[in-house]
């Protein structure tokens, strides 16, 4: 199952997250904005990146659809701006030159076999007891990952050893995502 936008509707959320970003940096306030669009009301699981000189900035999201993705999305801009724990807050100086990307994901699938993952087009969750870590579809492309090293990525991102994957206790998800992004700045 892939989640399918048009255009108008990337470039929608593209500008609902770059204005999110950049009222909420400058005023501590979102900003007022809404879509009258049936499928961006719709609830989904999506993922704001920001990246600065092509660098990582800041990432956060939700993996079950609990909010409808126009607003999933304009919290997801706010927190990976603010409240990604590897990353000082973006300041508004920094606001110009971050990139911003959207992933929209598939509902989560559990994985039996882990030979199953489809690297570049699946996206990952792991879990182990208390212990839980996620990787976007295209992390193991921008690093030229295979398989076992983008399983031991996601091991590692839980917490738990980078050969958890292979412990039976351990549950494994696959899920696809949509990504899109702004043009590079």
């Amino acid at each position: 199952m892939t989640y399918t936008l048009n255009d108008a509707q990337k470039n929608q959320l593209l500008t609902l997250a770059r204005e999110t970003l950049e009222s909420y940096v400058s005023t501590g306030q979102p900003g007022p904005q809404r879509t009258d669009d049936p499928l961006l009301l719709q609830p989904a699981a999506a993922f704001v990146t920001l990246n600065k000189d092509h660098q990582l900035r800041g990432c956060i999201g939700h993996v079950e659809p609990h909010l409808p993705l126009w607003d999933c999305v304009r919290q997801m801009a706010i927190a990976a701006s603010t409240h990604d724990p590897r990353f000082t807050p973006v300041t508004q100086d920094e606001v110009a030159s971050i990139q911003v990307e959207i992933s929209v994901l598939t509902p989560l699938e559990p994985l039996e076999n882990p030979e199953d993952v489809r690297v570049g087009t699946d996206g990952l969750v792991l879990e182990r007891g208390g212990y839980r870590g996620l990787l976007l579809p295209q992390v193991p492309l921008e690093w030229g990952w295979d398989r076992e090293t983008f399983l031991a990525h996601t091991a590692r991102k839980a917490g738990l050893p980078p050969d958890a994957w292979k412990d039976p206790k351990t549950k494994l998800f696959r899920f696809q995502a949509l990504v899109f992004q702004e043009d590079p700045r």
